[in-house]
């Protein structure tokens, strides 16, 4: 995700006077701001960089969506509504069928092992922002068995 249509696209919430869309994009924008500045990368954001930032905060809203009682409705449709902005800029994540393809045809020599935490460690870096953790490590668990 571009970090400059981000930014773009919270103008045009201001514009258009939609509250909870901008507050949802300009929370983004602070949190990669904010991760841009400890990685000292403040003026040149990657794409890389903001795709990870929005995962996390995809994650964390998720979380919260989770954990609200269903007793507090006006914080289950706010929480919803930020969840589904932060949705429309995460980035693709590769499924089930797609990891396994990969795992097997770059790691087959690791797999060979059988021991899943050499093959967890070969396989996350080149993974990672691409595909779930969770299904990573029900994938590389059944090619264990």
């Amino acid at each position: 995700m571009k970090f400059e249509t981000l930014q773009k696209d919270m103008i045009a919430a201001m514009k258009a006077r939609d509250k909870a869309r901008k507050e949802s994009i300009s929370a983004l924008v602070s949190a990669i701001k904010k991760v841009a500045i400890d990685e000292g990368c403040r003026d040149n954001i990657t794409d890389e960089l903001a795709d990870r930032v929005i995962l996390k905060e995809l994650k964390s809203v998720k979380e919260q969506l989770d954990t609200c009682p269903a007793s507090r409705q006006d914080l289950i449709d706010e929480y919803q509504a930020r969840y589904d902005v932060f949705n429309e800029y995460a980035p693709k994540l590769m499924s089930a069928e797609e990891v396994e393809a990969f795992i097997t045809s770059k790691f087959a020599d690791v797999i060979a092992s059988k021991n899943k935490g050499m093959i967890m460690k070969n396989v996350m870096p080149e993974l990672k922002g691409k595909a779930d953790g969770g299904v990573i490590n029900q994938i590389v668990s059944k090619l264990c068995n």
